[in-house]
């Protein structure tokens, strides 16, 4: 089911209320992230501090706190916690990933890699995944620490196992969806799951919230992808065009293959093993990829929020968490006026 551009206005305002009612857990979070670079080695504290002041939007722990009970005053630690834990996981993430992707740029300013070379952004990383760690070691429940290193090796395995079909353009749909699952879906399934666990939610709730993050990851990855080949950089704020550049088969690529039209097929392959960027893009446009792609993350968006409807009426975790899935449908709707414009 596609979108439309009707209610915007709603959206809009639901968001406003979601920043609102989160920014003193964010507050918090932003101080406890603060408290942590001293806890590093002191050669290396810029670096962490370069990591952790280099604010994105923040959406993992977005979720644990839109699914938590931050009204209450020591849930709301344990949720500042976890939520740093995961945030920490994932800018470990991105530090890697950045040296795979060759990229320069992130969230607006130069990349680990880009400016101190790959060597250090390697063991960087590897310091931001063990502090994460520690930090999830401290809770009197042993499942956040076994959760999060289960995660941990779960997003890893998945940019390995991606590493792997490298070139593999043709990569079946359903492979490619559980790639994504593994890389994104993890972090925000933990998210949802380890904020209504700390809250006190019943473990049936905690896995329809699961359920659902993994979802939303899924959708989310899916339109990170997308964006690579026609988001505008300076708005995203990172290097685009490094799927492409960089031999990753995504959505875009895996949609026209499968129409199984051997003239398109082709020709892209062609294009492809040329590293012929622009002909790339010119052949994906020309058969109408780009909004089958945006029509495909839109229906797997769907398919999280509907998860939505498992969890009781009155929780309030089930209106915040459909509210901030508003957040993805105004991206999708912004790379669809992007798409136009090409």
């Amino acid at each position: 089911m596609m979108f439309t551009l009707s209610h915007n206005s709603t959206r809009q305002k639901s968001l406003e209320d979601l920043h609102n009612q989160m920014a003193p857990a964010m507050v918090e979070l932003s101080k406890f992230l603060e408290r942590q670079v001293h806890d590093f080695e002191p050669p290396i504290r810029f670096l962490v501090d370069h990591c952790l002041q280099n604010r994105g939007k923040r959406i993992r722990p977005s979720l644990v706190f839109l699914t938590g009970k931050c009204d209450d005053p020591e849930t709301l630690k344990k949720l500042v916690r976890v939520a740093a834990v995961v945030e920490i996981v994932h800018i470990a993430t991105l530090v890697h990933d950045d040296i795979l992707d060759r990229a320069e740029k992130r969230r607006g300013q130069p990349t680990v890699s880009a400016e101190f070379g790959a060597h250090t952004a390697v063991l960087l990383g590897d310091a931001l995944f063990s502090h994460a760690l520690h930090l999830a070691s401290q809770f009197d429940t042993v499942e956040v620490c076994r959760l999060v290193s289960q995660s941990t090796r779960r997003v890893c395995s998945g940019e390995i196992a991606q590493t792997f079909r490298r070139g593999e353009w043709n990569l079946p749909l359903d492979h490619y969806l559980e790639l994504l699952d593994m890389k994104t879906g993890e972090l925000f399934s933990m998210s949802t799951y380890l904020g209504g666990l700390l809250s006190g939610y019943p473990r049936q709730q905690c896995r329809v919230l699961r359920r659902f993050g993994s979802r939303l990851g899924i959708a989310y990855q899916a339109y990170d992808d997308l964006a690579d080949f026609i988001g505008d950089e300076k708005k995203i704020g990172k290097t685009l065009g490094t799927d492409l550049s960089t031999g990753k088969a995504t959505l875009p690529l895996i949609q026209l293959f499968n129409r199984q039209n051997e003239t398109a097929s082709g020709e892209l392959t062609r294009a492809l093993q040329d590293a012929d960027e622009a002909t790339v893009r010119t052949i994906l446009q020309s058969h109408g990829i780009y909004k089958q792609g945006i029509t495909f993350v839109t229906d797997l968006l769907d398919e999280a929020v509907a998860c939505l409807a498992d969890l009781p009426r009155n929780s309030k975790a089930r209106g915040n968490l459909h509210d901030l899935s508003q957040f993805l449908r105004m991206k999708l709707e912004e790379l669809d006026k992007t798409r136009l414009a090409i």
